[in-house]
């Protein structure tokens, strides 16, 4: 693995809060994803189901965790199965993980290989009422269309035992993975440290006539170089107008004199992520109009980010925050304010500069599963990413930051990112 490895310590005790709340006399089952293939022989990277990551630490394909807590025999109480290396896979791929290696990782004594799988379940199903599984519920838009191992596990697991109660492992993942430990918050603060670097790079790079993609070559360079998994998600270096679609990723446009840029960029670190954004001058130098709209959303950021503490209801944050946001358009001369005033509440006219939501949750996945209805708590770690976006103008303007949840409000993980005009332009103009 590229990264240190995390002391077990904290999937031993992500394991027993996950217990806790299983009912009785039931097995939980968790399967790793899928390798997903390009063409032909070739094959993407492998990203870890992070529900089983989160309970086991085990990064490797065709992994599957079994959880029975009520077994009568103790030795079936905790068993992981693992891929075994033979000596076709050792000459083409590399060996994988050996038991004693995945014990250490995963802190779990009894480990099998993953094709005596169906044999010792069996053993166990008979004596239990029922199973939890798991199930990409979080934005399920991402995998309607896609069949996954968890889903072929779910089918096969009906097939074998239809009589047998059946329970949501998501529900359980969902209720624990948005307070984080301080293990986990060390690991997304390591990925927001490599992001603050990476930052760096980008500004000593910037100049008129760089191709967008130059500059994520930059993010891949020292990702790589410090160890980084991979990319949180695809980079967006959106030059002039296309920081005004808010997904823009092709990064092929040439950087033009005069523009403002875009950088919305994750990293990856031990399956735990970063998601910061900021926007600078490819020449060195805001505009006037660029300055204006870039210390509307910094005030935005500054003001907004203050909301996000304990006790708070995460609609009544993102009411705030729209409100903020809505004042500074009216500043910068977007809105009128009689308009506003009389405006149908639920059209908004703010919507037409600033269309999404300003904090989510973020920790294994970069949008992190979590329910909104819940009140934020101390622990969560949450994006704060307000924007203004004036396509006539080829303006686009998003900032963000990271930040950790505390008892007296929160602790910003990506300070140490260049943010205030005057820092960037010099930084750019030093370069």
């Amino acid at each position: 693995m590229r990264y240190s490895q995390i002391p077990n310590a904290l999937f031993i005790k992500n394991r027993q809060n996950f217990i806790a709340q299983m009912k009785p006399n039931t097995i939980a089952i968790l399967t790793s994803n899928d390798v997903k293939h390009t063409n032909a022989d070739d094959v993407m990277g492998f990203a870890q189901n992070n529900d089983l990551f989160y309970l086991s630490g085990i990064d490797q394909e065709e992994t599957i965790l079994v959880l029975y807590p009520d077994a009568y025999k103790e030795e079936n109480r905790e068993i992981l199965f693992v891929k075994e290396t033979n000596e076709h896979i050792k000459i083409w791929d590399g060996e994988k993980l050996t038991k004693e290696q995945a014990s250490e990782i995963s802190g779990i004594d009894r480990v099998e290989w993953d094709n005596d799988f169906e044999t010792l379940l069996q053993y166990m199903a008979f004596e239990a009422d029922g199973f939890y599984l798991g199930h990409n519920e979080h934005l399920k838009r991402t995998t309607k269309d896609q069949e996954t191992r968890q889903d072929r596990m779910i089918q096969w697991c009906k097939q074998k035992y239809p009589l047998h109660d059946y329970h949501r492992a998501a529900k359980i993942t969902r209720d624990l993975r948005p307070i984080k430990s301080k293990t986990e918050v060390d690991l997304i603060q390591k990925a927001a440290d490599i992001s603050i670097e990476s930052f760096h790079r980008v500004l000593k790079a910037v100049k008129p006539g760089i191709k967008e993609y130059e500059l994520e070559a930059e993010l891949t360079y020292n990702l790589v170089k410090s160890g980084g998994t991979r990319h949180a998600f695809k980079p967006i270096v959106a030059s002039g107008k296309n920081a005004c679609a808010l997904h823009y990723n092709t990064n092929d446009a040439i950087c033009n004199d005069g523009d403002m840029i875009l950088l919305d960029f994750g990293v990856c670190y031990a399956n735990y992520n970063s998601d910061t954004t900021r926007c600078f001058p490819v020449n060195g130098h805001f505009s006037d109009r660029q300055k204006e709209v870039y210390s509307a959303v910094l005030h935005c950021l500054k003001e907004g980010s203050k909301l996000l503490k304990p006790g708070i209801r995460h609609a009544d944050y993102e009411q705030q925050m729209a409100k903020l946001v809505e004042e500074q358009l009216i500043g910068l001369g977007l809105l009128d304010a009689d308009a506003v005033a009389k405006q149908d509440p639920k059209k908004p006219l703010y919507k037409k500069y600033f269309m999404h939501g300003t904090a989510h949750h973020i920790g294994l996945d970069v949008h992190d599963v979590g329910l909104y209805s819940r009140t934020i708590e101390a622990g969560m770690v949450f994006t704060c990413e307000p924007g203004i976006y004036i396509p006539e103008e080829g303006i686009g303007c998003r900032l963000e930051n990271d930040y950790l949840i505390t008892e007296e409000g929160n602790t910003n993980l990506t300070a140490a990112m260049p943010i205030e005009i005057e820092d960037i332009e010099a930084l750019i103009q030093n370069a």
